[in-house]
């Protein structure tokens, strides 16, 4: 295994000790993929004592997560790679081992000699690509490893286990009890995942989706229209879909942007495939039928925007992420009006540029992803073609121009507002800097002399 030739291996295996790596990083040394976290059980040494030595020989930073079951974690210098580090349950390998999640996370490698120890097969499960509880048990013991079951198969493209997945079904009301931030940070394991249409589909099968996504009860009782082939909830599994499918096969830059880690920890694109999921949500509390039979939704993006922000607040989701998300359901549809402008010039994309910031190619993606997925009878080729071309031509002008843009000049602040219009510090005072702020946006104000005046003009 080409991970006995890692250098936190080596010296693991220089100290000489009775001590195992377990878990994600010996299955995925097994799947031949990279992996930055290792989880270590030290038998012979208290976890503690072992833990305070192994990072002063690593140079790294000492930290205890749980002083009462003895877990700590070693975070490298290089701040990607780090160590979980603890001793095995009751002084005993095979009951740590088997109180874990999954059998392809329940392989241990023993260090001094790379000797593999697999009592729960997870080796043959790893091969026939199954994602199989060790027992039922452990779900209760943690009812987070119930969600577990579905990042794994988002991210590995595994299938769950049948008597796994009947377990989970059984337990689905203990989905909740894990803490929120636990919650959260699995949703955005799975939304990180390749295959995440596959887990969202196996999720709402196990009866999961409402119970973490209470708008989409209201989502599922929209069915196909005329714009839409598919149902409302379907149509929002297929955009995320889409846009996993333009995100491979998109140019690098585009890819680069969509892998920044510019919220918490996760990419743009498991963030943008999770405004995809829920883009949408605010159609069932805007949903109308006219007497021709259209169905239409009247301010949903801006109904769903606050809905998502409501939702995300209380999974304690950050502002950044929230703000980021909320943006994109409120101008999921800005860009395709965008391009249908009369006397559609640069003037137009420009802004649009200005409006969108650093999130044009999301927002830009996240807009061909909806129109790809929405294939109703109204919708012909042409209608397809013409959106997805102007949708990719003004993408390829931000491309073209991005690195010469300069952040628009603040001409005015809110003191001088204050100053100038004789008010106190008030939401209104909110209002009017966004005012202005959209004025320059469009190009009618380039000075402070214009801005000035746009401000006396509102008095």
């Amino acid at each position: 295994m080409d991970i006995l030739n890692n250098d936190i291996i080596k010296t693991l295996h220089s100290l000489n000790q009775e001590i195992y790596l377990v878990g994600g990083a010996v299955r995925d040394a097994l799947l031949n993929k990279e992996t930055y976290d290792k989880d270590i059980i030290v038998v012979d040494e208290d976890a503690k004592e072992f833990s305070i030595k192994l990072a002063k020989k690593l140079d790294g930073v000492f930290i205890p997560l749980d002083e009462v079951n003895k877990i700590y974690r070693i975070v490298l210098q290089d701040k990607i790679n780090y160590i979980d580090i603890t001793n095995p349950i009751e002084n005993s390998l095979e009951k740590d081992i088997k109180r874990r999640d999954f059998t392809i996370n329940a392989i241990a490698l023993r260090i001094s000699d790379g000797e593999i120890i697999d009592i729960t097969n997870g080796k043959n499960d790893i091969e026939n690509k199954l994602i199989r509880m060790i027992s039922p048990e452990n779900f209760d013991d943690d009812p987070l490893r119930i969600l577990r079951a579905f990042r794994f198969e988002s991210c590995l493209g595994f299938e769950i286990e049948k008597n796994t997945l009947l377990e989970i079904k059984s337990r689905i009301n203990l989905i909740t009890q894990p803490a929120i931030e636990r919650i959260n940070y699995e949703i955005l394991k799975l939304f990180s995942g390749e295959h995440s249409v596959k887990a969202l589909l196996s999720m709402d099968e196990a009866g999961i989706t409402e119970l973490i996504f209470p708008p989409m009860t209201g989502v599922k009782k929209v069915p196909p229209n005329t714009h839409h082939h598919l149902d409302l909830f379907h149509h929002s599994i297929e955009v995320v879909n889409q846009i996993q499918q333009l995100y491979n096969n998109s140019c690098n830059e585009i890819k680069e942007h969509l892998n920044q880690q510019d919220f918490g920890g996760f990419s743009r694109l498991a963030h943008l495939k999770l405004a995809g999921f829920l883009h949408d949500i605010g159609k069932f509390s805007t949903w109308t039928i006219e007497e021709s039979g259209r169905h239409r939704f009247i301010k949903h993006d801006d109904v769903g925007a606050k809905m998502a922000e409501k939702m995300l607040k209380s999974m304690h989701f950050s502002k950044k992420q929230i703000e980021y998300i909320t943006k994109q359901i409120k101008l999921h549809i800005y860009p395709s009006s965008v391009i249908q402008a009369p006397n559609l010039s640069e003037k137009h994309y420009m802004r649009y540029i200005r409006k969108m910031e650093n999130d044009v190619i999301d927002n830009i993606i996240l807009a061909k992803a909806d129109r790809l997925s929405a294939r109703g009878k109204d919708i012909t080729e042409e209608i397809l073609k013409n959106n997805l071309e102007g949708l990719d031509k003004m993408l390829n002008y931000y491309l073209n121009i991005k690195d010469s843009l300069k952040p628009l000049p603040k001409l005015i602040d809110g003191k001088e507002v204050m100053e100038i219009l004789n008010i106190q510090p008030s939401p209104k005072l909110g209002e009017i800097l966004n005012e202005l702020k959209e004025a320059q946006i469009s190009g009618d104000i380039n000075t402070k002399e214009e801005a000035i005046n746009f401000i006396k003009s509102l008095k």
